[in-house]
């Protein structure tokens, strides 16, 4: 078995509620957003402009961004804090995480000039980053065998990309200004490993689209406004590359910690949620003329989600930790990931049976809060693909794919 990754001696995991003035603000914004108004957004299948428009106002998601870019040049458990208790107050994220965790690739990987011509933009609110385009119809989770293509043109009033190819489950794209695109720059069978001759290109989607550029609604069962992209001759400026070409793959991957820290913070905030809502319902339902608090067969499921939440919570912050001292955090946040997704799902059911028949009522808000951390264990990455990297990566068993 590996060991895991050293970890320095003054690496510090803070414990309490950490950033109050931001939990403070953010507990404020979303007493604005009750269960009325994304119960109205779920049967119109509508985006929560509103609420986006609140946070984007409030500087919240743009705090990743450094000052000079203007952004607040926070750390990542910022927005950590900001996502777990935007769902610890009922609300949904999943309409503007991703600017968060995709906004990584560009200030990590991205070159001087593009900084300075998105970034500060992004942090006025003038643009959106809020799409992600990566998963194919034909290829999954198989990131590596994509086949949306792009071929480099010179050109003397600008060498761009021809992109052709298609992606799915990209949600936000009708909503958001720039996409976040990988594609394959050299043919699969050209290149020595198969995580090579990928790049990431960033696309303007004010232009792109009806010039090569389709968006199309996908009907869900959560409301996450995702999408699918079908991408015919789009021109794309090669300007508009990030980092080198061929070495996409790698910048993606350098994201996707801190996607999965994002993910576990709002699974703990849901878990909250769950377990305040099925404690405070318990108490208050009377049946047989006591109430149903009383009975080990509700107390038991709502203590033993709420032992989860705590073991879950301290991975998070852990993974948080390393993530900020720039250490290796993959293990981490993979296991912060299952763990808070799990712990969040337990806690669903926990609340979905404590309420009994109501629970199943929209005015309740759990069947919508339950449909939503139900995804949780399939994206953005599987239970099972985060157990098939722990049993290679951790515990050196042989390569399941």
């Amino acid at each position: 078995m590996n060991a895991s990754k050293a970890i320095t001696a003054d690496l510090s995991v803070p414990l309490g509620e950490d950033y109050p003035e931001i939990r403070a603000s953010i507990r404020r914004i979303c007493q604005d957003f009750p269960g009325e108004y994304w119960r109205d957004l779920d049967a119109r299948s509508a985006y929560p402009e509103a609420f986006v428009q609140a946070l984007t106002d409030a500087g919240y998601l743009s705090v990743l961004i450094p000052e000079e870019y203007g952004g607040a040049g926070l750390p990542l458990r910022a927005a950590s804090v900001i996502l777990e208790e935007i769902h610890a107050a009922g609300c949904s994220a999943g309409a503007c995480h991703a600017q968060m965790y995709t906004m990584g690739t560009l200030l990590r990987h991205g070159s001087e000039e593009q900084k300075q011509r998105f970034l500060p933009e992004i942090a006025a609110g003038r643009l959106r980053l809020q799409a992600f385009g990566i998963t194919e119809p034909t290829t999954g989770s198989d990131t590596t065998q994509l086949k949306t293509r792009a071929e480099l043109v010179r050109d003397p009033a600008g060498d761009h990309y021809v992109v052709n190819g298609q992606k799915v489950w990209t949600s936000r794209a009708l909503y958001s200004d720039l996409m976040m695109l990988l594609v394959r720059t050299t043919p699969a069978d050209q290149v020595a490993k198969k995580t090579e001759g990928l790049s990431v290109l960033l696309v303007d989607m004010r232009e792109a689209r009806g010039k090569g550029l389709e968006i199309r609604p996908i009907k869900a069962m959560v409301n996450h406004n995702t999408t699918e992209v079908f991408i015919d001759n789009l021109k794309v400026p090669a300007a508009n590359r990030i980092g080198e070409e061929g070495r996409g793959f790698r910048y993606i991957l350098d994201g996707m910690n801190a996607e999965r820290i994002i993910a576990a913070s709002e699974a703990i905030g849901d878990t909250r949620w769950f377990i305040r809502k099925a404690t405070e319902y318990a108490n208050q339902r009377v049946v047989f003329d006591r109430p149903i608090g009383k009975n080990q067969g509700i107390q038991f499921p709502i203590a033993r989600a709420y032992t989860q939440l705590v073991a879950a919570e301290m991975m998070v912050r852990k993974a948080t930790s390393l993530f900020a001292a720039g250490q290796p955090c993959g293990e981490d946040a993979n296991i912060a990931k299952l763990l808070s997704t799990e712990a969040a799902w337990q806690a669903a059911e926990a609340c979905l049976q404590t309420h009994g028949g109501f629970g199943f009522a929209a005015e309740y808000d759990v069947e919508r809060k339950w449909r939503e951390v139900r995804v949780m264990q399939v994206a953005p990455i599987s239970t099972n693909l985060i157990l098939a990297h722990v049993a290679e990566h951790v515990l050196g068993l042989p390569r399941s794919y």
